[in-house]
């Protein structure tokens, strides 16, 4: 089973770029983020028409997740119990969505950005991943095989950045967040594409700005992070550089895992 998961930076604005992946890549199960779209406004049809069937989570223009499947989709839950949600009033957001897929359970997840080190936001982030870690761990407890996979707004070591310098004092290499993200680690829970395509210089996001991706300026933010019975099944894994190049890309790289049956 392909599994992938891309951040889409707006699924409306990515629609035709996404369809050309999915044929081309022949994932199973693709889950996304950011999909800046409203359930009613998410294209549905035109990737049920693909032969997946389609869960998305979207309450505004901002965030968003999906899950796409043609292994099954079973289970939906939109997201989890304890999440500290942000707003005021405050309210969860849109950024979790999990399903099971051909006995697989999968977590499209969204990282809140954290902004800067002492932004409320950032206070939001480090709560939401402490609950998500406390459930992923219930999740996986009886040997069931989880991966929360997504934009983790998070570069946990030093090689995930271009320059550990230009990051001094901001956000997504801070301890806290680092902190946060290994958490996961600690629980059990393992990055399963590391492995498969080590640093330095492999990256899942540049910046649009500055010319960053033709100057390799970018950072690895997005993670499957598979509980010990998911990870066992891992026989490969690849971040997709090539998707971020051309007109209307967006600024994430879709990063596929492979199981084995």
């Amino acid at each position: 089973m392909r599994i992938a998961t891309w951040n889409v930076n707006s699924i409306r604005s990515r629609i035709d770029r996404v369809e050309a992946w999915i044929e081309r890549s022949d994932v199973d199960v693709l889950l996304l983020q950011e999909t800046k779209a409203t359930d009613a406004q998410f294209p549905f049809e035109r990737l049920r028409a693909l032969g997946y069937e389609v869960a998305h989570h979207g309450l505004n223009q901002w965030n968003g997740v999906a899950v796409l499947s043609r292994v099954g989709l079973d289970d939906v839950q939109v997201g989890f119990p304890g999440d500290p949600g942000w707003g005021e009033p405050v309210a969860p957001e849109a950024r979790a969505i999990g399903a099971t897929c051909a006995g697989v359970r999968l977590w499209s997840v969204y990282v809140p950005n954290g902004r800067a080190l002492e932004d409320p936001h950032m206070a939001y982030k480090l709560a939401w991943l402490g609950q998500l870690r406390d459930r992923a761990v219930e999740w996986a407890a009886d040997g069931t095989p989880v991966a929360l996979c997504g934009d983790w707004n998070i570069a946990p070591q030093d090689d995930d950045v271009w320059s550990m310098e230009y990051y001094l004092d901001k956000s997504h290499v801070s301890p806290g967040e680092r902190a946060a993200f290994h958490a996961f680690l600690e629980a059990g829970f393992v990055d399963v594409v590391r492995p498969h395509a080590p640093g330095p210089g492999t990256y899942t996001y540049w910046d649009y700005q500055r010319l960053a991706f033709p100057k390799k300026r970018g950072m690895r933010i997005d993670f499957v992070l598979g509980s010990p019975s998911f990870a066992a099944r891992v026989a490969g894994a690849v971040i997709d550089r090539e998707e971020r190049k051309g007109a209307g890309a967006s600024d994430h790289a879709p990063v596929v895992v492979q199981l084995d049956d």
